[in-house]
């Protein structure tokens, strides 16, 4: 049985309220920190540990924190990313519901390291039952002294409040997150300043997802030997894997850093379903390239997946089958990026429109040869380092990756005037 620190104590349906996650060890390591660490020897473990950050685009954990200036001027902001709006993503909401404490934990200890004085956690909109649990997980803390003032008997104090986001995808960008917890619109901000240096209201800031806050307390009780031990590659940790689809047993699991798409299809999601054929998959979430069957043995985690010309991203997997149009899956994506733009800059404003409406011309019939040339200049034009932030070039990328592996798809609703699969996009 492999080792799941994250979510081995938690069962179905159920959350660990704060006696549960004493009697399992639950804030010893905030104990430890408190008595025996300094927060740059916090910091230290973590980098050393090799956390890569869990929200998508795993940068380095302990690297983040280092670069907040430790001059003790003035107030400093931890937040945890809550806000899992990413299609196909579902991992953070079982940390939430399940083990709440395990989260603040976490979020006190890293809080510590770079010295903050307030944190939030910034939570989707439609997170209804995990923000009770939280509300009600943050009152317990309080009242057993691991909030609030002078946590420990140390002379550190933390207040940690609970934010419900209006529901953009957009807030799921660390800037835009910012903008939208200081009351504005929620539009990425340019970078240089990094929030480090200047974040919320202009003072620094740390933003990290809720699976990364997670592992600090297990980090911090079991050490950097343990933690790469329970990974198959040099991304140190488990990972919360998912897979959606037309498999027999979707579902998330915790399990090492590394384990191959195959084992996640066919051991823990139980194969395809009957009469339905594996044609390829996002990784990641939707704003991943496809992988196919020849990348079936590719291992997940940050490294190998990049290699194989997608990211890990969040590490939940939607899986396109044989008898769904490769076509249609996609416009139903690039309608959900192309409604959720904030519309800060013009190639993501327009050029989603833009892409979602040549797919559906596509399936509906209408669609012609010179509109798959125009999506193929859209997946350049709408990439890397012409937006603003990563949303376009996020959507771009199950589109540049459909039209590589799926093209004879594209084309045949092209020659044959209609979705060959029968699909009808709405």
């Amino acid at each position: 049985m492999t080792e799941a620190p994250l979510t081995g104590h938690i069962k179905d349906g159920e959350t660990l309220d704060l006696r549960a996650y004493e009697a399992i060890g639950g804030y010893q390591a905030l104990r430890k920190v408190m008595q025996e660490m300094t927060p740059q020897e916090v910091t230290a473990l973590v980098k050393e540990s090799n956390l890569r950050g869990r929200g998508g685009a795993g940068f380095s954990t302990g690297m983040k924190w280092s670069f907040v200036p430790m001059d003790g001027k003035g107030p400093k902001y931890l937040i945890c990313n809550a806000d899992e709006m990413e299609p196909g993503t579902f991992k953070d909401r079982w940390l939430l519901e399940g083990n709440p404490h395990q989260l603040i934990e976490g979020m006190i200890i890293s809080a510590y390291a770079i010295q903050a004085d307030i944190s939030f956690v910034f939570m989707r909109w439609a997170y209804k039952e995990a923000a009770a649990i939280m509300r009600k997980a943050l009152s317990e803390a309080y009242a057993a002294g691991y909030l609030g003032s002078n946590i420990l008997g140390k002379d550190y104090h933390l207040e940690m409040h609970l934010h419900t986001g209006v529901g953009r995808y957009m807030c799921g960008e660390e800037t835009a997150l910012l903008n939208s917890l200081e009351g504005k619109r929620a539009t990425p901000r340019a970078k240089p300043p990094f929030p480090q240096i200047s974040g919320l209201f202009g003072r620094p800031t740390i933003v990290n997802n809720v699976e990364t806050l997670s592992f600090i307390p297990h980090i911090m009780n079991k050490g950097v030997a343990w933690f790469q031990s329970l990974s198959r590659t040099g991304d140190g940790g488990t990972k919360i894997y998912g897979v959606s689809g037309r498999v027999n047993k979707p579902g998330a699991w915790e399990l090492p850093m590394g384990v191959t798409v195959r084992e996640l299809l066919e051991e823990y999601a139980g194969g395809m379903q009957n009469g339905y054929g594996f044609r390829g998959a996002l990784p990641g979430g939707a704003s991943t390239d496809f992988l196919t069957t020849e990348h079936l043995d590719v291992p997940m985690d940050f490294t190998a997946i990049a290699a194989a010309g997608s990211r890990l991203g969040t590490g939940t997997m939607v899986v396109l089958d044989d008898h769904t149009c490769p076509v249609g899956f996609v416009h139903n994506l690039e309608h959900f990026f192309a409604q959720e733009s904030c519309g800060f800059c013009t190639p993501c404003r327009e050029g989603l429109p833009w892409t979602e409406k040549i797919l559906y011309a596509l399936e509906q019939g209408h669609g012609t040869t010179a509109d798959l040339e125009q999506l193929d200049l859209h997946t350049r034009w709408l990439g890397p380092g012409n937006t603003f932030c990563a949303l376009a070039p996020g959507a771009m990328e199950p589109l540049q990756s459909a039209l590589k592996y799926f093209r004879e798809d594209f084309e045949r609703h092209v020659h044959e005037k209609k979705c060959p699969y029968g699909n009808h996009s709405h």
